[in-house]
């Protein structure tokens, strides 16, 4: 097209007195924004291909260098806002599906700042978790409906095989392709440290990770990659991936740019071809067919590890959390609507899929109505930000949380949602080599792990707050919520009262 319609969405601003053409900013851009004039000797900005990942702002050595949102505006109209007209402009350019990294970006409502949490005062004496003991230690997996005893009364570990956290918190499923090999060790080696576990995601496991297998969710999704009995045999768990929460009702793709190397004999295809999850998997259509390889997951291992069923949250959720508590499987994962992704067609992370506080909730109360809440344990994604979103999950009835962005962001992620490009400026969602050893793997446990350790502080804190001295016994305690800024039907949903009541 002759004519470029959308002006560069941000602005690089340069400090000329400041500037001292070192170059850094040049060395360290993927996108080659930044370029050297030797006959002016300065520095120029290509500001189209910024992303506003912040990479040059960080490492300038003189602070001479910042990133701003650009001022120019389309003429105002309350119907057609910027956005919908850039990305009619993108697609009259191109003719192709427009394509949307991280979670969903829109102003709708996030309930986790709408819920307040309850504290104790007189008649439940709040408690020191720095004098008194706290138990934040989790088991997800099927319960006993009651105890049992042999003969000489000693109660009969009929447990079925459980997964054991320190914390009510897991990195969720990030798969090695849709990040990168320093990540996926950074991630292994805190959920190590921390006691918790990490997710493989659905692009197999690589052979340097097996030795994390005990705290190892390994995945099976619809494209099967990598999946093979010793890759089963490796993790703590394994998860049956049906949807997440960036893309309800479509498959995965990973470009065939990032079948690369181990990349490719870690997911068993060829380099330079395309990974693609259909849809739906071929073998299951309805819950008998889910309950088919649940157990045949369970059989290939031998009934010693979880089985878990991952979906994304959508309108009918409780029912289909039923089925789900019904196939045999021990916990289920659901992800909400702002869950993020490495790519994600944009109009189906928009504008699909629903908040995973009402999911939760909703699920909870259905599997506690039927009686049958203690067969699965749930864990909820989407979005988890903080100590007090977790606490506020488990309040609403989750057992454990699954945070990725979070965990992201604690890698040096800046959010400039560009990880379809595999230009990641920071070694995350990348294969590129010159940009993945800018991750340190080492250095990027240690924040993971100073990450969860402030958090599990926090939840300790916030119970002792509550006058509450384990998760357990704040799993699905609505009274500890109050909400705010909600209509009857939100609070109906939610199962809290409004605040003052």
């Amino acid at each position: 097209m002759g004519v470029e319609f959308i002006y560069p969405e941000f602005e690089v601003v340069r400090n000329s007195s400041r500037c001292i053409a070192c170059r850094v900013c040049e060395r360290q851009c993927a996108n080659e924004v930044h370029s050297y004039d030797p006959d002016e000797r300065v520095m120029l900005s290509d500001e189209s291909k910024c992303v506003n990942c912040q990479r040059c702002v960080s490492l300038c050595p003189t602070r001479a260098l910042k990133i701003v949102k650009s001022d120019c505006t389309f003429r105002e109209n309350a119907n057609w806002q910027s956005d919908t007209i850039k990305e009619i402009y993108k697609q009259a350019n191109s003719g192709g599906v427009l394509l949307s990294s991280m979670g969903n970006p829109k102003m709708l409502p996030v309930y986790w700042d709408k819920i307040l949490i309850n504290a104790s005062q007189v008649t439940n004496p709040s408690i020191d978790p720095l004098r008194e003991p706290m138990e934040t230690r989790v088991f997800l997996g099927k319960k006993p409906r009651s105890i049992e005893r042999d003969e000489g009364g000693k109660i009969k570990n009929n447990l079925t095989p459980q997964l054991e956290l320190s914390m009510p918190v897991m990195f969720s499923a990030m798969s090695y392709g849709s990040i990168s090999y320093n990540a996926h060790k950074s991630l292994a080696e805190a959920a190590t440290r921390l006691g918790i576990c990490y997710n493989t995601g659905e692009g197999g496991l690589h052979e340097d990770f097996y030795v994390y297998g005990p705290n190892t969710i390994v995945q099976v999704a619809s494209g099967r990659f990598g999946v093979f009995a010793d890759y089963l045999d490796a993790g703590a768990a394994i998860e049956i991936k049906m949807g997440q929460g960036a893309k309800p009702g479509i498959g995965g793709h990973l470009p065939g740019k990032k079948i690369v190397g181990d990349v490719s004999r870690t997911r068993m295809i060829p380099e330079g071809s395309d990974a693609i999850s259909p849809a739906p998997h071929h073998d299951i259509y309805s819950i008998e067919d889910l309950r088919q390889l649940v157990y045949s997951l369970k059989e290939a291992t031998q009934y010693k590890k979880p089985v878990i069923v991952k979906v994304a949250a959508v309108h009918n959720i409780a029912a289909i959390a039923s089925g789900i508590a019904r196939s045999g499987a021990d916990i289920i994962a659901i992800d909400g609507f702002r869950g993020g992704t490495g790519a994600a067609p944009t109009r189906i992370r928009d504008n699909v899929g629903i908040p995973i506080e009402l999911a939760l909730a909703a699920c909870d109360r259905r599997l506690r109505e039927e009686g049958i809440r203690n067969d699965v344990s749930l864990v909820v994604g989407g979005s988890i930000r903080s100590a007090s979103d977790v606490i506020k999950a488990v309040a609403l009835g989750a057992d454990a949380c699954y945070v990725a962005t979070a965990a992201l962001l604690a890698l040096g992620c800046h959010l400039c949602r560009t990880c379809h490009t595999g230009n990641c400026n920071w070694g995350i969602a990348t294969q590129r080599p010159e940009l993945v050893k800018r991750l340190n793997p080492e250095t990027g446990a240690e924040r993971l792990y100073n990450l969860m350790t402030a958090w599990r502080h926090e939840i300790k804190e916030l119970m002792g707050g509550m006058g509450i001295n384990s998760i357990e016994a704040l799993r699905g305690n609505r009274l500890m919520l109050r909400g705010v800024n909600m209509t009857e039907k939100e609070l109906e949903i939610l199962g809290i009262s409004h605040a003052g009541e």
